[in-house]
């Protein structure tokens, strides 16, 4: 009887443990937090319209309770939807690079940090990032994946090896770990030339540099492609800015 009652305490505790673990592992109320415009800047406000912050999160599988880091992220657009979506049992980490912080990024993310305190940003030299091993369930690179093969005497970029950037990136991410990517659209060609003079990039490119670091692409996603660009315009271009045509895709770290 001792061993029965022992046994259903076990796979009580058990149980109890896994419906911990799904209570945690539910996804992030992204709606909600897109929607409290109140509590997010006027200007990433605007951008919401095009980069259907909603829709691109729910697909690359955002949870609450996560680990989450947006590289590039100063300008606390995912910072301002992804901190209240993964709670406080959940953190996000801003990375930027340094050619592109200044006062402005400084002052306006520390007082969006006082807010939202399961908040933090890392200012790193573009050319050497360092992200400590294994601590991140969800990366978001947004529209600058392109930047690791630019280079910019007056910015101070550096000509870099984008596989020793995916590859930090590889060894920041617990196994499992997602990464969402989404870039301009580039035309087939010289990488870099397609980089220096459009600021796009070949989809091709992206996922050989990820698959070669060891992630898996899981799914692709056409919720922000616009077939009306025909990638030969400069992103900024202001026929085509905010409307260019972008892939989303879902890589994962294997477990």
């Amino acid at each position: 009887m001792r061993t029965i009652k022992l046994l259903g305490l076990s796979l009580a505790l058990a149980s109890g443990s896994t419906l911990a673990t799904i209570a945690v592992a539910k996804p992030a109320d992204v709606a909600a937090a897109v929607a409290a415009t109140s509590s997010r800047s006027e200007d990433n406000v605007k951008l919401d319209e095009s980069r259907k912050p909603a829709e691109v999160l729910k697909f690359l599988g955002l949870q609450s309770g996560m680990q989450a880091i947006d590289l590039f992220g100063g300008n606390r657009y995912w910072a301002e939807i992804m901190a209240p979506a993964v709670g406080k049992a959940g953190h996000v980490t801003v990375w930027e690079p340094n050619q592109f912080y200044g006062k402005e990024t400084q002052e306006k993310f520390a007082a969006f940090q006082a807010k939202t305190p399961n908040t933090h940003m890392i200012v790193q030299p573009f050319e050497a990032i360092s992200l400590p091993a294994k601590s991140y369930d969800f990366a978001m690179i947004n529209l600058n994946y392109h930047d690791v093969y630019w280079e910019s005497a007056k910015y101070g970029v550096v000509r870099m090896d984008p596989d020793v950037f995916v590859k930090t990136l590889y060894e920041a991410m617990k196994p499992g770990g997602i990464v969402g990517v989404i870039d301009h659209v580039g035309n087939p060609g010289d990488t870099r030339e397609t980089v220096e003079k459009y600021h796009r990039i070949d989809p091709a490119v992206v996922k050989a540099d990820f698959e070669k670091a060891g992630f898996k692409l899981e799914a692709e996603s056409d919720l922000l492609r616009n077939p009306a660009d025909d990638h030969s315009l400069l992103v900024f271009d202001a026929k085509i800015r905010g409307k260019t045509d972008r892939f989303v895709y879902k890589f994962r770290k294997p477990k």
